[in-house]
């Protein structure tokens, strides 16, 4: 780990120790490329896999705010330069703009659906009265400062449905959490109704989740989603494979690069600071050409875009029956 976070507890109850090489979760993950057909194209591809290319794909993921990390990936990979992407329909109801013939269109993945078409902003063509567009097309990635509103508090609220039970100690200055699995038998209370009369399911205590109190807001966010990433990356397995990987027995530095990357993407989304700018500015600034560990992208972005989910909404509790 780094300085900044706590140890990691695998999901085999220890750091050390681990059992043979050939029966890791994680090494059953890598082989199953039906389950990783981005990871499996990447590998693949070579894409993505230098310092250079990796750090770019990082950034504008970062700045490509208005669809999730998920998507944001989808469109670098087709179009590194896109700007401001959107469907034709909405280029027409809220620009005021149609599509160029010939444009190249972009495949993102639809909410509650299959996929979704989208054009760049080079591809839309003022109608003639037209407003001018607004700074939020023309100039998407302006750097802007942010801050922790309500996103600490309904994400803690949001871990509950899977088990994570959320606490502040009194760490040094060098530590900023950790996360740890529980022993089983305990539960944790989940309101499912926000009304008069709140309703509430009771999820098992599966995981326990420290932070710091003595660091301000924006660090116990940057930490929480540190050690969040860990668990929807798999790193302490999974409970029920449906609703995030078991990937147990990968190495240190795969677990690290994986949740700062997934710590980097949120915050930087968010425009606040955090710690993982600094540990991937130097692991990244090496070598330009040299390759990064081999981790999941597909792993990143879907962490990435889940945590992101929970500091927005209410999301609904898990369905136990699954498992």
């Amino acid at each position: 780990m780094t300085q900044h976070f706590g140890r990691l507890q695998d999901g085999l109850g220890t750091t050390q120790g681990f059992p043979r090489e050939g029966s890791f979760p994680g090494k059953q993950w890598d082989r199953d490329s039906a389950q990783r057909s981005l990871d499996e194209l990447f590998s693949l591809a070579r894409q993505y896999k230098s310092s250079k290319a990796y750090r770019e794909l990082l950034e504008f993921v970062a700045r490509f705010r208005f669809y999730s990390p998920f998507n944001a990936m989808l469109v670098h990979i087709q179009m590194p330069g896109a700007k401001f992407v959107a469907p034709p329909n909405r280029w027409l109801r809220k620009y005021s703009c149609t599509i160029r013939a010939g444009a190249r269109p972009l495949v993102i993945l639809q909410p509650r659906g299959p996929v979704m078409f989208v054009f760049d902003v080079v591809d839309a063509q003022p109608e003639s009265g037209a407003l001018p567009l607004p700074r939020e097309v023309l100039e998407p990635f302006a750097v802007r400062r942010g801050q922790i509103r309500g996103e600490l508090a309904k994400t803690i609220e949001n871990a509950k449905r899977d088990g994570v039970a959320v606490s502040e100690c009194q760490f040094g200055s060098q530590r900023a959490g950790e996360i740890h699995q529980e022993k089983p038998g305990k539960y944790l209370e989940v309101q499912i109704k926000q009304k008069a009369r709140p309703e509430y399911v009771h999820v098992p205590l599966r995981y326990g989740l420290l932070l710091n109190a003595n660091h301000s807001i924006e660090t116990k966010y940057a930490t929480l989603v540190h050690e969040l990433a860990h668990l929807y990356c798999g790193h302490l397995g999974s409970p029920n494979v449906q609703w995030w990987p078991d990937r147990r027995g990968l190495t240190d530095e795969v677990r690290e690069f994986e949740a700062e990357s997934v710590c980097h993407l949120v915050c930087g989304r968010l425009g606040i600071d955090n710690p993982s700018e600094e540990y991937l500015a130097r692991y990244l600034k090496g070598n330009e050409e040299s390759e990064i560990p081999p981790i999941s992208l597909d792993g990143v972005m879907r962490a990435a875009g889940l945590i992101e989910q929970m500091g927005h909404e209410r999301l609904k509790p898990r369905k136990e029956k699954e498992r």
